[in-house]
C-alpha cells in the first residue's frame, strides 16, 4: 500500500502550496459545476418562464433544500474526516469499514430525509410566509427534488470519500458531464416543451441520478485503494458512532445556519416578489464566493486530516497559513468584481429593472463582510480535520445563527431590506474575530501534547 499511496497522493510529502492548489482547483471547478445545477435552473426559468418562476425555484424552495441537504452534509462530514485520517495512517481495515458505513448512511439518509421533505414541503412553504402565487410551483419543484434526494446524498458522500483520499479530479469529471446533461434537459423541457418549473425539477432529478450512479461505479470498479462492495454496505456501529460524534455538531450548525436564513427569507417574502427574485438572483451570484471558500475548506480539511493521521504537525501549521493567504486574496478579488459588475451579473438572471436595482443594493451590503468569513472557513476546516468540533460549533451558533435569529425576531421584526440583511456582515465579522482567538489558543495546546 505504501508505494501505491506515494504515487497516487503526495499530500503528506509534497511541496505544501503546490499540493493544496493541485487539490484546490479540481474541487473549485467541481463545486462550480455543482452550483451550476441550480444557477442554470434559475437563469432558464427567469428568462423563459418569468420572475414568478425564478422566485419559485430560488426563494423559499431553495432555502428549504439548503436546510435538508446542509444538515446531512454536516452530519456526514465525520465520514470524510475519518477516511482521510485512516488513509493518512495507512489503516486499510478501518478505511474499508468507514467506506461501507458511509454509503449505508447516505442511502438511508436519502430515503428518510427525502420522504420528510416530500410530505413537509407545502406546509413548510406556508409557514415561511411564501407569497400565495408562488406556493404551487414551489411545492411542485420541492417534491420532485426530494424524490431524488437519495441520489444527491449518494453523490455527495461518494465524491467526499474520493476527495478524502486525494482524488478531486474524477468527481469533477462526473459533475461536468451531469451539468451538461442538466443544461440540455433544461433547455429542452423549459424552453422547447414549456414545462416551466416542472421541467427544471425533472432535469435536475435525472442529472443527479446519473451523478450518483457514476460515483458509485468509480468506487466499485475504479478505485484500487477503496473497494466498495454493494453487498457489504451496512452500518458498523463503532465507526458510525465516531462519525456521528464528529459530524453531529456540524449538522446542527448547518441546520441553525439555514434556520436563520429561513427566518430572513420569511422577512424578505413580506417585501414582495421583486425582493424575493432579487434575493434569489444575488444568492446565485454570491454563491461563487462561497464555492471558492468551500473549495479551500475541503482542500485544507483533506490536507490536515491526512497529515494529522501521519503526525506531521509542522506541515499542518504551514498549510493552514498558506491556505489562509490564498483564500483571503481570492475573497478580495471576487468581492471587487461583484461590486463593480453587479448590474451586469444580475442581468444574466432577469431583465426586470426593479429586481436588478434591489439586487445591486443587496450585493453592496453583503460585500462589506465577505473578507471576515475567510477566517471562519479555513480555521473551522482545520479544527474539524483535527477532530475538534464542539467549540467551533458553539462559536458559529452564537456568533452567527443565534444573533441572526435575535436580530430578525426582536431587533428588526418589521425591518427594511437594508436593516434585515445587515446581520450578515455583522455576524461574519464577529465570528471571524472569535475564530482567530480560539484557533491560535487551540493550536498552542495541540503542540504541547
Amino acid at each position: 500500500m505504501n508505494s501505491s499511496n506515494e504515487v497516487k497522493n503526495n499530500i503528506t510529502e509534497g511541496v505544501i502550496w503546490k499540493q493544496i492548489l493541485i487539490f484546490f482547483f479540481p474541487i473549485l471547478i467541481g463545486t462550480f459545476f455543482q452550483q451550476l445545477y441550480n444557477t442554470v435552473d434559475a437563469v432558464i426559468v427567469g428568462r423563459y418562464a418569468g420572475k414568478e418562476a425564478l422566485s419559485s425555484v430560488s426563494g423559499s424552495a431553495s432555502q428549504f433544500i439548503n436546510f435538508i441537504v446542509g444538515f446531512f452534509t454536516g452530519l456526514s462530514a465525520g465520514s470524510s474526516v475519518y477516511i482521510s485520517q485512516f488513509y493518512g495512517a495507512k489503516d486499510q481495515k478501518r478505511l474499508d469499514l468507514a467506506l461501507h458505513t458511509s454509503y449505508a448512511f447516505a442511502i438511508v439518509g436519502g430515503i428518510v430525509f427525502g420522504a420528510f421533505g416530500f410530505f413537509a414541503s407545502p406546509h413548510i412553504l406556508k409557514a415561511m410566509n411564501t407569497p400565495a402565487t408562488l406556493i404551487p410551483n414551489s411545492t411542485l419543484y420541492l417534491q420532485l427534488y426530494f424524490l431524488g434526494l437519495v441520489f444527491v446524498f449518494v453523490y455527495n458522500i461518494g465524491s467526499a470519500i474520493l476527495r478524502a483520499i486525494g482524488d478531486a479530479k474524477r468527481p469533477l469529471y462526473i459533475l461536468m458531464v451531469c451539468c451538461f446533461v442538466n443544461i440540455v434537459l433544461d433547455m429542452l423541457l423549459v424552453k422547447v416543451m414549456q414545462l416551466g418549473v416542472k421541467g427544471v425539477a425533472i432535469a435536475t432529478l435525472i442529472s443527479q441520478g446519473i451523478s450518483a450512479i457514476l460515483v458509485t461505479w468509480l468506487l466499485v470498479k475504479k478505485t484500487p485503494l477503496l473497494q466498495l462492495d454493494l453487498k457489504r454496505i451496512r452500518f458498523e456501529t463503532r465507526i458510525l458512532d465516531n462519525m456521528l460524534r464528529l459530524g453531529l455538531p456540524s449538522g446542527i450548525q448547518s441546520s441553525l445556519y439555514n434556520i436563520s436564513n429561513i427566518l430572513i427569507q420569511v422577512s424578505l417574502n413580506a417585501l414582495g416578489v421583486d425582493t424575493v427574485a432579487a434575493w434569489g438572483a444575488t444568492g446565485k451570484i454570491d454563491a461563487i464566493i462561497w464555492l471558492v471558500y468551500s473549495a479551500f475548506g475541503i482542500a485544507i480539511t483533506t490536507f490536515v486530516g491526512q497529515n494529522y493521521g501521519a503526525h506531521k504537525f509542522d506541515r499542518i501549521r504551514k498549510g493552514t497559513n498558506i491556505t489562509l493567504v490564498m483564500c483571503m486574496f481570492s475573497a478580495v478579488l471576487m468581492t471587487a468584481a461583484m461590486v463593480l459588475g453587479s448590474h451586469q451579473l444580475l442581468s444574466i438572471f432577469t431583465t426586470d429593472s426593479e429586481v436588478t436595482s434591489i439586487g445591486t443594493t443587496i450585493i453592496n451590503l453583503l460585500a462589506k463582510g465577505y473578507w471576515a468569513f475567510v477566517f471562519v472557513e479555513v480555521y473551522a476546516a482545520v479544527l474539524q480535520a483535527e477532530g475538534t468540533v464542539l467549540v467551533p460549533t458553539i462559536i458559529t451558533l452564537c456568533g452567527t445563527c443565534l444573533f441572526r435569529i435575535v436580530w430578525i425576531k426582536w431587533i428588526v421584526p418589521n425591518g427594511t431590506l437594508t436593516q434585515i440583511l445587515s446581520c450578515y456582515p455583522m455576524t461574519w465579522i464577529t465570528c471571524g474575530i472569535l475564530f482567530i482567538i480560539y484557533f491560535h489558543w487551540k493550536q498552542k495546546r495541540i503542540l504541547k501534547l
